[in-house]
């Protein structure tokens, strides 16, 4: 008796669990899975983790690490490098991820110091790591050719060789763009034997440029997937095509219905990807893309996910059906996207979230004072904030990145440490440097500022309200467009500055923190907010 009753118990039990089970609605996701500007995204899978690594530019810390544990909600969890290496000059470009026999490889593209006065040659270097989110050490560059050499990616051949890929930056001067493949040492941090061209630029589609490698083995065939056409800005045309091959070094078969990933009503320019494996065999391309709307190019190259199918005609994978990148809601096992919500720091903990970043250029420090009520102090330390120019009201930014058009961004600013001719403000402030802001000076006056093409000009100014040591910061953007600020002395009533202000030219903005005014200027903010408004259609 006692047995039957404990099996109808357990039975009970089990139907239950089975019912719960079957009542849960499938995970599912919607692109983007990264928002904001996270370029040139390349993921691998440590075990049950996920790491990823995006294109930094000019803005330091250098290449954001992201994890996650499910492909769909993602978090900045560290940098490849936390100072530039000290070859490098600027513009850190296409990291690529590579987990080779239990060590984490970053290969990545920066421009060489070639002296006073040089752009600086395009190189690929290479960084190892015993953990995929770091620390890294620097081994220099691998390969420095005259064009420049840019988007790396590393691969085993049919002999198990490994090889590095890359393309040579022949676009700059209005050449070809041959990809190129050479034998690596067996520990990935020397070049060794022969270089090979295995692919160029030769389809209409693809006009002047391909670039963006990811290369992986499936049922006898090597499949190449690459990027054809302009990547950036307002002028782009990018998409995704892929090639196939018996061997590695080809000769290598383009797909005749190339691009597989072209752009289509809801996002543009799609391209330059890495691919990864899930558990359950599924494979997934993460990738970039400008979202289709008059914001996108504020916003930036936000980084989408779809999964590659392989049940297409003749041995081609597929994405989307070609129909460019996924709108509706995608499953994935285990991940359903959490909801954007607003962000707020109030800088209550020791160190910076890892997101935060700034203008590599700026000789600036930031610090961040602990406890109940935290703050931070950030100071102008250097003279030459960016080369050849003095900045007045920049010349220390902390940048947060936006994930919309429409936003509002509030900070409090604490007054009383503000030294004439200092000044503390919020700024949208632009990847290409340039910016728009208000700032509370030292003195009592507040200014609405505007900075392109390195040129800064005065667009309002005002008296500070009198008789209080901290002050409301509001920046509000419409559609990444237009811009309006405005300052409170109790966060409720507040006092608009000036008419709205023209800001198209601020694209991949951030939301930023600023210090400037005179050199050695500093600045108090008790917390910072950036709100998203609903996101347009």
């Amino acid at each position: 008796m006692m047995r039957a009753r404990f099996l109808f118990v357990f039975m009970l039990l089990w139907l239950c669990s089975v019912a719960g089970t079957l009542a849960q609605p499938p995970a599912t996701f919607s692109n983007p899975v990264i928002a904001g500007d996270f370029p040139d995204p390349s993921v691998i899978r440590a075990g049950e983790d996920y790491y990823a690594a995006t294109t930094s530019g000019t803005w330091a810390p250098h290449f954001p690490i992201l994890h996650s544990r499910d492909l769909v909600n993602w978090k900045v969890v560290g940098h490849v490098f936390q100072q530039p290496p000290a070859w490098t000059l600027r513009d850190f470009w296409a990291p690529e991820l590579i987990t080779d026999r239990g060590r984490f490889f970053a290969y990545y593209t920066a421009r060489r110091n070639d002296g006073k006065g040089k752009k600086g040659t395009l190189c690929i270097a290479v960084a190892t790591a015993a953990r995929p989110e770091g620390p890294y050490t620097d081994h220099g560059p691998l390969v420095c050719q005259e064009a420049g050499s840019i988007d790396p990616f590393v691969t085993r051949d049919e002999n198990n060789r490994l090889y590095l890929i890359w393309k040579e930056d022949g676009n700059d001067r209005n050449q070809p763009t041959p990809i190129w493949a050479q034998p690596l040492s067996d520990d990935g941090i020397k070049l060794a034997g022969k270089r090979v061209e295995i692919l160029r630029n030769d389809k209409p589609w693809e006009r002047h440029v391909i670039e963006g490698s990811y290369i992986l083995r499936r049922g006898g065939w090597f499949y190449h997937f690459y990027s054809g056409n302009a990547c950036c800005g307002r002028g782009c045309d990018y998409a995704l095509g892929v090639a196939r091959s018996r061997k590695l070094l080809g000769p290598w078969e383009k797909h005749p219905a190339n691009p597989i990933l072209p752009a289509n009503d809801a996002w543009q320019c799609p391209g330059h990807g890495s691919i990864v494996s899930t558990p359950d065999g599924r494979d997934f391309l993460l990738y970039h893309a400008y979202r289709r709307r008059p914001d996108a190019f504020n916003i930036g190259r936000e980084a989408l996910l779809d999964e590659i199918k392989w049940d297409g005609t003749g041995n081609w994978p597929s994405i989307n059906s070609g129909q460019g990148p996924s709108t509706a809601p995608a499953s994935i096992e285990r991940a359903t996207k959490e909801p954007e919500k607003e962000f707020f720091d109030g800088f209550n903990v020791a160190q910076l979230d890892p997101a935060w970043a700034w203008p590599m250029y700026n000789k600036q420090s930031a610090m961040v004072e602990t406890g109940p009520g935290g703050y931070l102090v950030l100071s102008a330390r250097g003279t030459k904030p960016a080369p050849g120019a003095q900045l007045l009201m920049t010349g220390a930014v902390l940048g947060w990145r936006t994930t919309a058009g429409d936003y509002v961004a509030t900070a409090l600013l604490n007054t009383q440490g503000l030294q004439t001719g200092a000044c503390g403000g919020l700024a949208a402030y632009s990847h290409r440097n340039g910016a728009i802001g208000v700032a509370i000076c030292g003195g009592n006056k507040v200014l609405v500022w505007r900075r392109e093409e390195q040129e800064q000009r005065t667009l309002a100014t005002a008296e500070a309200p009198p008789g209080t040591s901290t002050i409301y910061l509001r920046l509000t953007a419409t559609g990444g467009e237009l811009y309006r600020f405005a300052v409170s002395t109790n966060g409720r009533d507040w006092k608009e500055l000036g008419e709205p202000v023209a800001g198209s030219f601020v694209e991949g903005a951030r939301v930023a923190l600023t210090a400037g005014g005179k050199p050695g200027a500093s600045a108090r903010f008790d917390w910072v907010r950036v709100t998203p408004s609903v996101a347009k259609k």
